[in-house]
């Protein structure tokens, strides 16, 4: 069955608007508890620095707790890093308070399983279906306990540092890292400065309302304009909640998702340890295939979300995939994204080739592509509309066979994204604005309609 309340990366939505109400977290815990944690155990949770943090941060606890088990709570911590620390506390669960990229008003629940995995949609179903039960509350000599574990993030920090090859350090690098204002703000710096390197923090100064706000990832316009400013070496932009990274040159040239995969991808070629293909979505750029290609490496595409990227890595026997938008698997490292992971990755190569991030990636030659949003009122299947697929039709022939078109409902957000990929920048531009506008115009009569 599908599931009404689990979308492509847990659960999410605006605060105090149903799912995320002090009530459902509640029951939510008390789901997951009798699904997952019926017989007792730990579950670990873990958020990033939204105000809402700390009233869905209570409800969970007191979900697990009255359920009969016991929490470990660690403050904020990036999402890979409660996927982590789960595995190694051998807890039963972990627990994530986030929206990722997302601003402030929104928050999130995703949860991790006892290896440090994503929940299988079979799991998320069975949670589901006990959400309509009254929440468990057991006697009091059967209640779980509760305690903070702070400190916790040294076991993160150790694990992240042991990235980097033997022997080696991040000293000489001068480095800008911008932390989003969320989970990383206190990791982050402090793993690149224990290497070695010279740090620069933006966005690392949460007040609860700022996360995402004008930096990280999705907004790297200030750490393109530092890090020249800076005369730095190198940026890194994490996302609210870590698993995301994006990085700049030394002359503030944004280095994405695709760029990063291709520059850890083909070191690991080169060093004969890369296992398999490598995957990307259906959004990753053309110029990443090609430049693949000329390695003799294979590239897959998976629809866009994480999870179906780790699926197809999976099915494949490949270690490296990853998004465009900077959320990268490294399974020879961990079990999901992690930004700092993928940063700490690229910096070794900058220091074991004496290379520059903007050498390391001119290997590829990314092709004109724009994204449009378009906002909707309620998500839907554009390829089902009869005017939507007639446009798609009259702009692929323009196309003539040398650029892409990718149409599709984002999992997280009340958009429909518009992807058209070419040779001719002005061209691609055009033809995305032209489709943009029929997507529009389709979502306001199937609006009026309803």
């Amino acid at each position: 069955m599908a599931t009404a309340y689990f979308g492509t990366d847990g659960i999410r939505g605006r605060v105090g608007t149903d799912p995320m109400t002090v009530d459902f977290a509640l029951r939510l815990a008390s789901a997951a508890a009798r699904v997952l944690a019926g017989d007792g155990g730990t579950v670990l949770i873990g958020k990033d620095t939204r105000l809402s943090g700390y009233l869905f941060e209570a409800a969970l606890e007191a979900g697990f707790v009255a359920a009969g088990v016991n929490v470990l709570l660690t403050g904020p911590l990036p999402t890979p890093a409660v996927a982590y620390m789960t595995r190694h506390l051998r807890c039963r669960l972990g627990v994530v308070i986030s929206a990722s990229h997302n601003l402030y008003e929104d928050n999130g629940i995703k949860f991790f399983d006892g290896e440090g995995a994503k929940l299988s949609d079979e799991l998320e179903e069975r949670i589901e279906a006990q959400l309509s039960a009254v929440p468990l509350t057991r006697a009091s000599r059967e209640l779980g306990r509760a305690r903070r574990i702070d400190a916790s993030r040294l076991h993160y920090q150790e694990f992240c540092a042991a990235v980097l090859p033997q022997g080696s350090d991040l000293g000489g690098l001068k480095i800008v890292i911008d932390c989003a204002n969320g989970a990383a703000y206190k990791v982050a710096p402090r793993i690149l400065a224990d290497a070695g390197a010279e740090i620069v923090p933006i966005g690392c100064s949460p007040n609860g309302r700022n996360i995402n706000d004008g930096c990280g990832s999705t907004a790297p316009a200030l750490l393109q304009l530092t890090v020249p400013g800076v005369r730095a070496h190198v940026g890194i932009a994490l996302d609210g909640d870590g698993d995301r990274v994006v990085m700049v040159d030394h002359l503030g040239r944004l280095v994405d998702g695709d760029q990063l995969l291709y520059v850890i991808a083909a070191a690991a070629r080169a060093a004969g340890t890369l296992r398999g293909p490598v995957v990307g979505t259906v959004m990753s750029n053309f110029g990443l295939e090609l430049a693949l290609r000329r390695l003799g490496v294979e590239f897959i595409r998976a629809p866009v979300g994480d999870r179906h990227v780790l699926a197809r890595l999976k099915d494949s026997g490949g270690q490296l995939g990853g998004e465009t938008s900077g959320h990268i698997l490294c399974l020879d490292r961990t079990t999901t994204g992690d930004g700092l992971i993928t940063a700490l990755q690229v910096l070794g190569i900058m220091k074991q080739t004496g290379r520059s991030l903007a050498e390391l990636a001119a290997g590829m030659e990314k092709l004109p592509q724009v994204l449009v949003n378009v906002e909707v009122e309620r998500r839907f299947d554009p390829s089902t509309v009869p005017v939507i697929s007639a446009a798609v039709r009259r702009i692929e022939q323009q196309l003539a066979g040398e650029g892409r078109i990718v149409l599709r409902a984002s999992g997280t957000e009340p958009v429909i994204r518009v992807m058209v990929e070419g040779r001719d920048e002005a061209e691609v531009r055009g033809c995305a604005d032209e489709l943009a506008q029929v997507v529009r115009a389709a979502a306001e009569v199937a609006t009026a309609s309803t």
